[in-house]
């Protein structure tokens, strides 16, 4: 079975979000799952090679994946929105993939920044109905604002982490860690920086193997 993807234009909140929507290879999605790229004022889009990597092994797991450019980041309209903005970006998104694939359980995954977005926003929107399976995070940046909402937050949560990462170094990382609540996993990836430099094929192997467990990759 060949794999679908489509180009898209979303309504977002500050006007059209553009998007890409990829089904899986070989098999029938078993569930949904959106993708949000890193900092958009640092270069960041939905072709990141980390977001794309996530975004394989997603699909290689069975996720149709969403994948799309937060608001003034390549076609998409508007201007950056210091985060709240961006949320309310992978909300619209989110709603968008919900009401494609209504049958479909969902769940949330993103880099650095965009890792901070679905970690607010699926933690905000809770467990169980209307919530995500998972949230997956990569690269989560210690040093980019407030992280104490993570310990309320009773959401699975999968963290996959760079041991030489940048932006969340592994003192740091670990520390903050101890402190957020369960159901959590976390999984070091040997790397040389936050972009998993050299550690590109071991991350989608990682994230695939975490998707296809879900919420048990928690246990």
């Amino acid at each position: 079975m060949a794999r679908r993807i489509e180009s898209l234009s979303l309504a977002g909140p500050a006007g059209r979000l553009e998007a890409l929507l990829e089904e899986p290879d070989d098999q029938e999605p078993r569930l949904a799952a959106l993708v949000c790229h890193p900092h958009p004022l640092y270069g960041g889009t939905m072709h990141n090679k980390v977001v794309y990597r996530i975004a394989r092994g997603l699909r290689r797991a069975g996720c149709v994946v969403l994948r799309f450019n937060f608001r003034g980041v390549g076609q998409s309209a508007g201007e950056h929105g210091y985060m709240a903005g961006e949320i309310e970006d992978a909300r619209a998104a989110l709603e968008y993939l919900r009401e494609r694939y209504p049958e479909l359980p969902f769940a949330l995954a993103g880099f650095s920044f965009g890792s901070r977005a679905i970690m607010q926003l699926g933690c905000e929107l809770g467990r169980g109905a209307g919530g995500a399976e998972f949230l997956l995070a990569a690269g989560f940046a210690t040093r980019m604002g407030p992280v104490e909402f993570l310990a309320e937050c009773t959401v699975p949560k999968i963290f996959i982490h760079s041991t030489h990462d940048e932006f969340g170094p592994r003192t740091d990382f670990e520390r903050m860690y101890l402190n957020v609540a369960e159901p959590k996993r976390l999984m070091w990836i040997e790397a040389a920086d936050h972009f998993f430099a050299g550690a590109l094929e071991e991350l989608e192997e990682r994230v695939r193997e975490a998707a296809w467990r879900g919420p048990m990759a928690c246990e």
